[in-house]
């Protein structure tokens, strides 16, 4: 049995190296009869590695999609789990030669129906600048959900869901998936009123499919400069309007564009409309910046700020 059990594994291993073997050299470079090889490729079979076969003087064998991995190890919600993370890792310095090998290899592999959801979720997908990192924990995104809305991109299909703060399910024109600081954002125009909106995808509760195809408009903006003023004003936890003692231009030129929006109130001021998943964060936000800057609200973060002020003062050497 183990003799089998490592010829079968031999017969697998030559089928990913070449992409196609008759049986008599199957036969001749294991040192055994072609019809033990046709025996082991139903053994393969049966294993769930689809193996294929074409007859005749010139027949072969050849491994087909999916043969690589063998199947029943991913389920295809993991699988394209996999494959999505692997693209996002493409981004991330020092592994991004590693991550393309592997998605490349996922790739070829994946079944026809899976890689066509992987490709949606790719080409539908704009990733935004990353930020400075927060302290809250990461939302779940279902990963059911994620392939359906790309989908829907994808087809040009109107979008169907309860989102939080709606008193009725919305039907949305899906434009575009943004990935920002780990979350996922949709980009999408209400059919009714013209209105460009973002939601969160983690915040989204399907309804059944529409499957009606609307006529894509041209969106006011970038759709990643949709995302950061939208969240910016509405998308985070906590929010903020912080009055900067500096030109409009200089504050730009001081932030991260992900950060915020800048208002200009006059010649030498401005106002920062920012946010963050916590206190702590925007703390962090405007403390970068290195200018003078004065805060009125939220009444929390007003409170959080005079708290750090005392803590940094006694945290000062005492005496000259």
């Amino acid at each position: 049995m183990h003799e089998t059990t490592s010829r079968v594994l031999a017969v697998l291993a030559l089928l990913q190296v070449r992409p196609r073997w008759s049986g008599p050299e199957l036969a001749e470079r294991l040192g055994v009869s072609t019809r033990t090889i046709r025996n082991d490729v139903n053994r393969l079979r049966e294993l769930g590695y689809p193996v294929d076969a074409e007859r005749g003087s010139t027949g072969s064998y050849r491994l087909g999609p999916g043969g690589k991995l063998p199947p029943l190890l991913l389920d295809d919600e993991e699988a394209v789990a996999v494959a999505v993370g692997l693209r996002a890792a493409t981004g991330i310095a020092g592994i991004e030669e590693s991550s393309t090998r592997a998605l490349t290899k996922l790739d070829h592999v994946l079944p026809h129906h899976l890689r066509r959801q992987v490709t949606a979720v790719h080409a539908a997908t704009t990733r935004a600048p990353d930020n400075t990192d927060t302290n809250v924990e990461d939302p779940a995104v279902d990963p059911a959900v994620l392939t359906t809305v790309a989908s829907a991109i994808r087809d040009t299909e109107w979008l169907r869901f309860d989102y939080p703060g709606e008193d009725r399910p919305l039907v949305v024109e899906p434009y575009r998936l943004v990935s920002w600081v780990r979350r996922w954002y949709l980009v999408g125009r209400d059919p009714e009123d013209g209105r460009w909106r973002t939601f969160r995808v983690d915040r989204l509760d399907l309804r059944m499919a529409t499957r009606r195809r609307f006529t894509p408009t041209v969106p006011p903006a970038d759709y990643t400069e949709i995302v950061l003023r939208d969240v910016a004003s509405t998308g985070w936890n906590v929010h903020a309007r912080i009055t900067v003692h500096a030109p409009a231009d200089e504050v730009l030129a001081r932030i991260n564009p992900t950060v915020g929006v800048v208002e200009a109130v006059d010649a030498s001021t401005c106002v920062l409309v920012t946010g963050a998943d916590s206190l702590e964060m925007i703390a962090v936000y405007v403390g970068m910046l290195g200018l003078d800057f004065r805060v009125t609200e939220p009444p929390a973060l007003v409170e959080h700020l005079r708290v750090l002020a005392g803590r940094y003062t006694r945290a000062l050497p005492c005496g000259p």
